[in-house]
């Protein structure tokens, strides 16, 4: 029986040198004993020194790869830590196997994970729990084919190969070995091969046939033996020893089984040390050297007390037992370990198609003892599961299976019915290629109108952004323009109107100084030109002020209000003025040159119609801020007047289409004696 996990790795190759070298100190000692007695004590003394430091070598490999950074390292160490623990501590085994599976969930490393719960499946069939093992390997198969995990999935069928051959379902089992072997044979190792070549020569073992058996053991052995796997070379001498004992080569046996034996002591394989031992002691026995079989069956079944791993070879080695108590005569205790090997059955009743020969020694005792009846009881039992373990039918499936995977045996009907499926296959070959061909013509001619599309796309965007550049660099210039003709004009506008203006102001003033003007009337409207020039002189360096900008901050706008409102106040110095601004209004904002001078005239205009028409004693301006919206109020506390019944002269009507000429919206509230409020929005 050969389960699969992966490969162990150096830390385990490292672990393997000190057994060889306690295994050299053990032979020694034995050397220098002088008789079987000793030779035996002291075998068992040394055996169980180097099982105690095996376990503390698995012991410090388990805190290494605790300590492991790398996570999938680390999880691939714990299923190869948790593997080795299920032969010789299995309590340790579940409790390492768990510790990873719950690492490679929490990490998302499927493959660590199939390779954990393919663990777990071997650690369920080797403690007896064979429903548990059939779960865990039919799902880590599952998982290795959706993950296409190709090593992982030859494994699986393998091990529920063995998980039907613990079930003595032996064609279900052949059917799954010879899988494991084909798909080895495409694309897997000469190790691998050596399992699968095993495995199925313990089937025909199984069912007698002890030829076959050895073909394929040898096969294995050979294959173990090249690549120096010395726990496989215990395994398949294990094996090949039954089968000479079998044919009646005891000799030959037992020199094979003590070879076995040596190399099994040596790697700590208790295993195959314990199976080696009980064939041993059946080897004894065939010779008739019957003290020595007990004595050799009594060191099989000595087993640690934590070691819980092939009951049903213990129920073997019970059976055996009875065979040789009854052989010297001594039926009750035979019939002792027949009780040992009921409370196995009881414990594992999947066990009793392999216990057929128990149910005969037991029989055979009670015969001996007088107890007839008994004696039947336990025949007939033995008869019911010989006939149902070699039955008509399980020959026939193995035959078929036979058939099926040895194709140089395949009938010449079968044959050339492969060669029409080979010529079949070949015209769909073909086809294929056909098939490939025109499908790389049209990846070809798509590959070539995806780059002719690209660099069109590529060409597309050049062009474009050349334009972009065109009208930014036609706009830049568009606005230079501008600005000159801008320049221009308010350099005119200053030089020329604004120097005419003023020699009008002056103009004037020499005729009040230089003549004696006495006609009051006359006077009067002297000073009214005067007035009205100079205030058309500062309305000229306003709109000078604007055109010489492209953006007017609200600081800048905010100054140009306050300048007016103080000589607002020097005009008529019985008017309060106040002129606040919101802590809320965001002193950064810009405005354009058209909107900060619509702003500033419609403030102008709201405070000249107050001085000239209210009669007030009060006129304030706020600015505030209304969401996206800038709000200016002017009230004042003069006389007011109704809004329906009034003359709209062009100062108001210029307040109106200033504001729709930037967007913003006018509201003009007044009531007699109560005062008035212009509202502009922008």
């Amino acid at each position: 029986m050969f389960y699969i996990v992966p490969a162990i790795n150096q830390f385990f190759k490292k672990a393997s040198v000190n057994f060889v070298v306690q295994k050299g100190i053990s032979i020694l000692m034995l050397f220098l004993c002088s008789n079987m007695k000793s030779k035996i004590l002291l075998s068992l003394l040394l055996f169980n020194i180097i099982t105690t430091s095996f376990s503390q070598n698995l012991d410090s490999l388990l805190t290494v790869a605790r300590a492991t950074q790398d996570d999938s390292t680390k999880i691939r160490m714990l299923n190869k830590i948790g593997f080795s623990y299920v032969f010789n501590n299995t309590d340790k085994a579940l409790q390492v196997i768990k510790e990873g599976k719950q690492l490679a969930k929490d990490k998302d490393f499927n493959f660590g994970l199939v390779e954990l719960i393919n663990t777990h499946g071997i650690y369920m069939d080797i403690t007896g729990q064979s429903d548990s093992a059939n779960y865990y390997f039919s799902k880590a198969l599952k998982l290795s084919r959706t993950h296409d995990f190709k090593n992982i999935e030859v494994m699986c069928i393998n091990n529920l190969g063995m998980f039907h051959w613990n079930r003595s379902e032996f064609d279900k089992a052949l059917e799954y070995f010879f899988e494991a072997l084909k798909m080895n044979d495409i694309d897997g190792s000469e190790k691998g091969r050596a399992i699968y070549l095993n495995n199925i020569g313990l089937i025909y073992q199984e069912m007698n046939l002890n030829k076959k058996a050895l073909e394929y053991h040898n096969q294995a052995l050979k294959i173990r033996e090249k690549l120096n796997l010395e726990k496989g070379q215990a395994g398949s001498l294990n094996n090949i020893g039954i089968n000479l004992k079998n044919l009646g080569r005891i000799d030959e046996a037992i020199v094979t089984f003590k070879k076995g034996i040596a190399i099994a002591e040596r790697i700590n394989d208790l295993i195959d040390y314990y199976r080696l031992l009980d064939n041993l002691a059946n080897a004894y026995n065939e010779n008739s050297n019957f003290e020595l079989a007990i004595e050799t069956y009594l060191k099989a079944i000595d087993k640690p007390k934590d070691f819980k791993a092939d009951e049903k070879g213990l129920l073997f080695a019970y059976s055996n037992l009875m065979a040789l108590y009854n052989e010297i005569e001594q039926p009750k205790q035979a019939l002792y370990y027949a009780t040992k090997a009921y409370d196995i059955l009881e414990k594992y009743p999947e066990f009793e198609l392999s216990s057929d020969r128990l149910y005969l020694h037991a029989a055979e005792s009670h015969y001996m003892l007088g107890e007839f009846d008994r004696g039947r009881t336990l025949n007939r039992k033995f008869i019911t599961l010989r006939d149902s373990v070699f039955s008509k039918n399980n020959a026939l499936a193995i035959a078929d299976l036979e058939v099926k995977y040895n194709t140089e045996k395949k009938e010449k009907e079968i044959l050339v019915q492969r060669a029409e499926l080979a010529e079949q296959k070949l015209t769909i070959q073909q086809k294929n290629y056909q098939l490939y061909g025109l499908l790389g013509i049209a990846l070809i001619l798509g590959l070539l109108g995806y780059l002719f599309y690209n660099q069109q796309k590529l060409k597309n965007k050049q062009l474009q952004k050349e334009n972009e550049l065109k009208d930014a660099l036609i706009k830049i210039e568009t606005q230079n323009r501008l600005q000159e003709q801008r320049l221009r004009i308010s350099r005119d506008l200053h030089d020329n109107i604004g120097a005419q203006l003023t020699f009008i102001i002056s103009s004037i003033d020499n005729l009040k100084y230089g003549f004696e003007i006495k006609d009051e009337k006359l006077a009067a409207k002297l000073n009214k030109i005067s007035a009205f020039t100079s205030e058309t002189i500062y309305e000229l360096r306003d709109t000078i002020w604007a055109m010489n900008k492209n953006e007017i901050t609200f600081e800048d706008l905010e100054t140009r209000i306050s300048n007016y409102i103080d000589k607002a106040h020097i005009y008529d110095g019985n008017i309060k003025f106040s002129f606040n601004v919101d802590d809320g209004v965001d002193q950064q904002k810009t405005l354009t040159s058209i909107e900060g001078m619509n702003i500033h005239r419609i403030i102008q205009e709201a405070i000249h119609n107050s001085i000239k028409h209210a009669s007030a004693t009060e006129i304030k301006v706020r600015i505030s801020q209304l969401k996206d919206q800038l709000k200016v109020v002017i009230s004042d506390n003069g006389k007011g007047f109704h809004t329906s019944t009034v003359n709209k002269g062009s100062g108001l009507n210029n307040m109106n289409k200033r504001s729709k000429n930037i967007g913003g919206e006018l509201v003009l509230l007044s009531q007699e004696d109560e005062g008035t409020q212009v509202i502009l929005k922008v």
